[in-house]
């Protein structure tokens, strides 16, 4: 593939681009219609089923080791797998959704995350769950980026930070009921019953495909043809795409590398059964979903730069803190707030994502620059357990304060201000 080319800039701090007027004149008095709630609504959903599964995974992993004899860095690779297994679907459908429609491969992804989910209750050793594990991965890649093109695509210009951090917190929604339904699920059906319950997505598929309709930006978009060239297109398309790398990297190693290992972590520094492991872990869940909503809000109102940053920087001041508690009600205050922080941007990317690519290349532009990111994330629990295994947890987890560094300087340096800007 050949990409036009207009030279490489210098990669110096992005000034933020100036609004329209008509962008500007956009209040808080524009109307949201019924078809703009039932596409975040429906995004938010296929969220949410990634967010259990992804979730119970991480409390199933000391049930299913022993059962299948898997050592502790095979069981890390199946969640490692899954996300690997995402970049590659988050290439292939995003660049079918933008040609297809946000509405149909949306649903296509949630039915192949659905049924292979679903055939890992029947995996009888490590080579044959790792093979389900991977291609339910392919759907959960699709899902993120399509969803939040969706959202910001149907919402108005001045809460689109908002919409998609609603559909953000449908993956906090998945999550949180993953923490508080598996103590009660996990002891009566077993791993394998757990996974079954994952073919339950397909009834979302259904009701997304017949309930949605494609957004107008998305009707009316100048027909184009989508490579992954386009994110790299010239040196200020490249600048800023590198950049989302960065960010997108940091988000998921950072979240994957703490909410894996959590359950694992309370268990064996302070004693706790599966059922206060999963209390602590739902009350972190709920800081991260308070924060997703507190970021769209703000990020609404004075920009997406200044929200990133001061998100970025709560969260390598608390990832510090909460490696130094010792005390178990500490340890849940902490939690939250922690949570608020290193998750509470979750949402914010869909919208920032959205104003920095056109229509005809903006699914592609979120599913493959997340899950980039996703694919990094998925070497975190290997990180933060090699590092746990050597140092300690407290060490691992505070390490991944010098990355929320690295992540302000990248947000900083290359990511300019599009704050309400119209789509194209």
């Amino acid at each position: 593939m050949n990409c036009p080319r207009d030279g490489w800039r210098l990669l110096l701090p992005l000034e933020p681009t100036p609004l329209h007027s008509e962008e500007a004149a956009l209040n808080e008095e524009q109307p949201v219609t019924p078809e703009a709630r039932k596409a975040v609504w429906g995004a938010a959903i296929g969220y949410a089923m990634d967010g259990f599964d992804l979730l119970i995974l991480g409390f199933m992993l000391r049930a299913i080791a022993p059962a299948l004899g898997l050592t502790q860095p095979q069981a890390a690779s199946l969640v490692t797998a899954t996300l690997v297994g995402a970049v590659l679907g988050g290439i292939g459908f995003g660049m079918l959704s933008d040609r297809l429609g946000r509405i149909r491969v949306l649903t296509w992804t949630i039915v192949v995350f659905a049924v292979f989910t679903g055939l890992c209750a029947l995996a009888q050793g490590y080579w044959d769950l790792l093979a389900y594990r991977t291609i339910a991965g392919l759907g959960l890649g699709g899902e993120f980026g399509i969803g939040m093109a969706l959202a910001s695509e149907a919402f108005p210009a001045a809460k689109r930070a908002r919409a998609t951090s609603y559909v953000g917190l449908g993956w906090q929604a998945g999550v949180l009921a993953a923490a508080l339904l598996t103590p009660l699920l996990l002891p009566a059906i077993g791993w394998r019953g757990m996974f079954v319950l994952g073919i339950f997505p397909a009834l979302a598929a259904w009701f997304i495909r017949r309930n949605l309709h494609e957004p107008a930006v998305f009707e009316d978009r100048q027909p184009a043809k989508t490579s992954l060239c386009s994110l790299f297109k010239d040196g200020q398309t490249a600048r800023v795409s590198l950049g989302m790398i960065v960010l997108c990297s940091v988000q998921n190693f950072g979240y994957y590398g703490v909410m894996i290992w959590l359950p694992n972590y309370l268990g064996t520094r302070f004693h706790f059964g599966l059922t206060q492991s999963a209390v602590w872990t739902a009350v972190t869940i709920g800081g991260m979903a308070l924060g997703i909503f507190v970021f769209g809000h703000v990020a609404d109102r004075i920009g997406r730069r200044p929200s990133f940053i001061g998100w970025m920087a709560g969260a390598a001041v608390m990832v510090v803190m909460y490696s130094r508690l010792s005390d178990p009600t500490a340890l849940l205050i902490g939690g939250a707030i922690m949570g608020f922080f290193v998750n509470g941007m979750l949402g914010g990317y869909g919208a920032l994502m959205s104003e920095l690519y056109p229509t005809a290349t903006r699914a592609t532009a979120q599913n493959v620059l997340f899950n980039i990111g996703r694919a990094v994330g998925g070497f975190g629990p290997v990180a933060v357990g090699s590092v746990a295994a050597a140092y300690g947890f407290e060490t691992a987890i505070a390490l991944l304060a010098v990355l929320y560094v690295v992540d302000i300087v990248a947000m900083w340096a290359l990511i300019p201000e599009r704050k309400g800007a119209a789509l194209t």
